[in-house]
């Protein structure tokens, strides 16, 4: 049985409008984790972000039929989940100790198209910087960020020592911060959350 790895967005996306859950379950394990981190840090709340989780791929699994075809499902997933959260603080906007923080947020809530637009372009820019990766780099930086496996997991599983596993994902995320450039306020969170 193949994991996610060796299927793509856009494999995955036509199975499951076909219905297929098993394809639903793997994009599932493909994100779940990473959009956790990132619903974690605008909501600061593990039961909210865990509720966010389900919301996000029940709206997914909802509108599955209407993702046209070559949308990329990465940044539709992270856009439901940042409407999603920032839907949820608004709803707290009476409670003071987050009144501050939604203060914290306006200006990126002032222009969501500018922020979806260069999460896109980071995205596109970070998946192409790992195909670029040498072969092992890329294998335990997905390992590692994508599927969440400790390096002693990886390890296991590539025969590798742990200091080899370290030193991939070193050379890996130096190639994609030194690649990525200069970006605005966004590439930090990108940064933070991703690489």
């Amino acid at each position: 049985m193949k994991d996610f790895i060796s299927y793509s967005d856009e494999e995955l996306m036509q199975e499951i409008k076909a219905d297929n859950m098993f394809a639903f379950d793997l994009l599932y394990k493909k994100y779940s984790a990473r959009l956790y981190k990132f619903g974690y840090s605008l909501l600061k709340s593990q039961e909210e972000t865990e509720n966010l989780i389900q919301d996000v791929f029940l709206n997914l699994w909802q509108s599955r039929k209407r993702v046209n075809k070559g949308s990329s499902i990465k940044s539709y997933v992270f856009t439901i989940a940042y409407n999603l959260a920032i839907s949820n603080l608004r709803k707290k906007v009476r409670d003071t100790e987050f009144v501050d923080y939604l203060k914290s947020l306006q200006e990126i809530n002032e222009e969501p198209a500018n922020v979806e637009l260069e999460y896109n372009e980071l995205s596109d820019k970070l998946d192409k910087i790992l195909e670029s990766l040498p072969k092992r780099q890329k294998e335990v930086y997905i390992l590692h960020r994508v599927e969440g496996l400790k390096y002693s997991d990886i390890s296991e599983r590539l025969n590798i020592s742990e200091n080899t596993i370290e030193n991939h994902m070193s050379r890996a995320l130096k190639t994609i911060r030194e690649k990525l450039g200069n970006y605005s306020l966004t590439v930090l969170l990108f940064c933070y959350l991703f690489v």
